[in-house]
């Protein structure tokens, strides 16, 4: 693959993170994913979940805009985004993984329910519409995240799973 369609692919992944759509990603993408991720799955925000889930979204942007905000204005622009993830998050993807891992733990930890830290393949796919995946779509990923079939996803399974999707190789 040409260099060129790699930058084309992830800068398909920057309207996943563009929650509000008006061109370019900040804090408030990442604590409005929080917000409707809780409104979803009727968890409090000043609940112990609802905390950790705004501390990953925090500490999940801070990793992004460290990578990805090379003029330092808080805004992370559609090129700013294809830069870093060309060049920083191509050669490392555990990076990218690790940087996630925070705010997609408890992601599982509001979805489960249960406190097992995994979610049923249902859940997945409430958490991926939330986040803007269409309702299709969602399910086949949800679905594929599945690998063992035993009808749970844990963390290592998700993180992986986010960080290719996001890391996408050449």
């Amino acid at each position: 693959m040409v260099t060129s369609e790699y930058e084309h692919r992830i800068a398909a992944r920057f309207a996943t993170f563009d929650q509000d759509g008006n061109g370019y990603i900040d804090r408030e993408d990442f604590s409005g994913a929080a917000k409707a991720l809780l409104a979803e799955f009727d968890t409090r925000a000043r609940s112990d979940k609802g905390q950790a889930l705004y501390g990953g979204a925090e500490a999940f942007w801070q990793g992004m805009a460290g990578i990805a905000d090379r003029d330092g204005d808080q805004r992370i622009t559609r090129g700013e985004f294809v830069n870093g993830a060309v060049k920083r998050l191509r050669d490392n993807p555990d990076r990218f993984a690790e940087i996630a891992r925070p705010f997609l733990h408890a992601v599982l930890a509001v979805a489960g329910g249960d406190g097992d830290g995994t979610v049923g393949v249902e859940e997945t796919v409430r958490v991926l519409r939330v986040l803007g995946v269409p309702e299709e779509q969602a399910g086949s990923a949800a679905a594929a995240l599945d690998a063992d079939g035993d009808g749970r996803i844990g963390e290592e399974e998700v993180v992986g799973a986010f960080a290719r999707y996001f890391t996408v190789p050449e």
